[in-house]
């Protein structure tokens, strides 16, 4: 009955005639409703023109919003109630945020010039009468977008948010950190980013590609750009997740201070940020003095982001070096671990404690299920859905973002035209028909899976046109992953869906997102000659961790020689 993107719960026709929006429109905002009539105004304002001024609720021709306790009890504070009559249109939320994705669903229940930032001439503003209730099914919806390979500037990333936000996604993880790029000021360690977040040159496409773009790049976001982000992203009910990679995936960290690295086995004085994809094979040394340096790195995250959950990685980490240093063996030996891979663990397990100690979550890499997990941490399973299984059994929660089936890195179809082709073909309909839950868990046991994630790496993405591209559409099938309901295993209506993708792609070409046209690139997007790493076949199936090889040599493999061959993480 509705074009709505991400299908609602439930919606039903509400009489014969709809609501028209014109001069004298009010919006009446109850206690609690005022951060979504700021937004309504704003944004419905700019593209249709009209003042929507304050008005008094029981006054016809006005929009009345409410959050009403009667929607928190059905439906939950992420839950709305949207009525459409003659007269008016009437949003209740069961919290602040339920309101403002009712918002979003009244903004796209007006059609796609709705979501211009200026009118158009001769247009007509009319909801259609109907009555919907809707909830999300997951409360983790995520992206994540990594800024560490190729740098977002800041207002890349709020026009990111305003996205995330029209399609109900409600959390952005920042990869902040990593081999190629360090994009966070830390006050007391300038030379992170005075050093760490700038390369001299670039590997243009795949790690395979011999073609190289040979000028600097990097950027960072300063202590105020960090505020602006996160400020902007909680007035649309969207919780930064920050990720600061250790003790892997650190090179641009070691550049900026060689004495985090493993000295005595390298000369980390010599290294540079990485200019290549791939793993690095230079880690942080497992002494106390690095212990200290990342607390204080902390210390400055926890102040700029509120988030519970804080992300450290803890995947992908060759070991090779600790195994040559003599200090990294003693402190094996120190600690009474059984070997230097043990190493990772510690790492993830100090810092879970130390988080735990200040009331954050440590969140990591299913790699941390290969040894002991902190207490109370959240698993990003990455690896597919038998590790989300095995963490949950465990007694883990966990977010599902396995690289088989919502990696948006990975190409769209198999043709030659598709632009710096990576990794396995992934679909509009392969994510649509995408379940976040892995099969075999009890009812119990499915409560564990906080949400889900789409992951964003951005090697073979050099601008804010390429991660577009590759976002736009299936970011849409995978916000109705993460949203609506399942009707049962395997019945979602792709072709519905199809059909509501008519009127949703009028609403990414008036929002200025290039994404990928269902019938294949535009010339201008495709980028003849660089080469990637297409994939055959259909994805893996990846074993659980408990029969997995160690990580050294599993799925992931952490020999950059040999990563050209196989689909990574980070």
């Amino acid at each position: 009955m509705t074009d709505v993107i991400p299908a609602p719960v439930a919606a039903a026709e509400n009489g014969p005639r709809g609501f028209t929006l014109g001069e004298g429109t009010g919006i009446a905002a109850g206690e609690g409703a005022g951060g979504t009539e700021r937004w309504l105004r704003s944004t419905l304002g700019a593209a249709t023109g009209l003042p929507l001024p304050p008005a008094d609720a029981d006054r016809p021709d006005t929009v009345r919003l409410t959050v009403d306790p009667a929607v928190t009890a059905r439906l939950g504070l992420e839950g709305y109630r949207l009525t459409v009559t003659p007269t008016g249109a009437d949003l209740r939320g069961g919290g602040p945020a339920g309101l403002f994705w009712g918002a979003q669903t009244l903004r796209q229940l007006l059609g796609p010039d709705a979501f211009r930032r200026a009118p158009l001439p001769g247009r007509t503003w009319r909801l259609p009468p109907v009555r919907i209730e809707d909830a999300p099914r997951f409360a983790w919806r995520g992206l994540l977008l990594d800024v560490a390979r190729h740098f977002m500037p800041k207002e890349g990333v709020l026009r990111l948010l305003d996205l995330l936000a029209a399609h109900k996604l409600n959390v952005l993880h920042l990869h902040l950190t990593d081999d190629q790029g360090w994009r966070i000021e830390i006050r007391r360690h300038p030379r992170l980013t005075g050093t760490g977040s700038w390369r001299a040159r670039t590997k243009f496409g795949h790690r395979a590609s011999p073609l190289w773009e040979h000028k600097p790049h990097g950027g960072h976001y300063t202590r105020d750009d960090i505020r602006e982000i996160v400020s902007y992203a909680a007035e649309r009910h969207i919780t930064v997740v920050p990720e600061i990679d250790l003790p892997g995936h650190s090179q641009a960290a070691i550049a900026a201070y060689p004495e985090l690295g493993n000295t005595d086995a390298v000369d980390t004085a010599a290294l540079t940020v990485r200019d290549d994809w791939g793993i690095s094979p230079h880690v942080l040394a497992p002494t106390e003095a690095v212990l200290r340096f990342y607390e204080g790195v902390l210390e400055e995250v926890l102040e700029l982001f509120p988030s519970r959950i804080v992300h450290l990685g803890g995947d992908e980490c060759p070991v090779d070096e600790w195994r040559a240093s003599a200090v990294a063996r003693a402190r094996v030996a120190e600690l009474g671990l059984a070997d230097a891979e043990a190493l990772r663990s510690w790492f993830t397990g100090h810092f879970g404690a130390w988080l735990a100690a200040r009331g954050r979550t440590l969140a990591g890499w299913d790699e941390i299920l290969d040894g002991p997990v902190p207490d109370g941490a959240v698993v990003s399973c990455w690896r597919g859905h038998a590790a989300g299984a095995d963490a949950v059994r465990a007694g883990h929660d966990v977010v599902m973002c396995p690289e088989q089936h919502v990696y948006l890195d990975h190409r769209q179809a198999p043709g030659a035209d598709e632009p710096v082709p990576i990794g396995y073909v992934r679909t509009l309909e392969d994510v649509y028909r995408f379940d976040p839950v892995p099969p075999g868990l009890t009812p119990a046991e499915t409560g564990r899976v906080l949400g889900t994630q789409a992951n964003v790496w951005t090697e073979a993405m050099e601008d804010a046109g390429r991660v577009d591209y590759q976002v736009f559409p299936r970011l849409a099938a995978f916000a109705e992953v993460a949203w609506s309901p399942l009707p049962a295993p395997g019945e979602r209506d792709f072709a519905d869906f199809e059909r509501r993708m008519t009127a949703h792609y009028r609403r990414l070409d008036a929002l200025g997102v290039a994404y990928r046209p269902p019938t294949g690139p535009h010339p201008w997007q495709r980028r003849p000659g660089v080469p990637g790493k297409p994939f055959p076949g259909p994805p893996p199936t990846v074993p659980p961790p408990a029969t997995r090889a160690p990580a050294a040599t599993g799925p992931a493999p952490l020999n950059p020689a040999d990563s050209n061959d196989v689909p990574t993480n980070t």
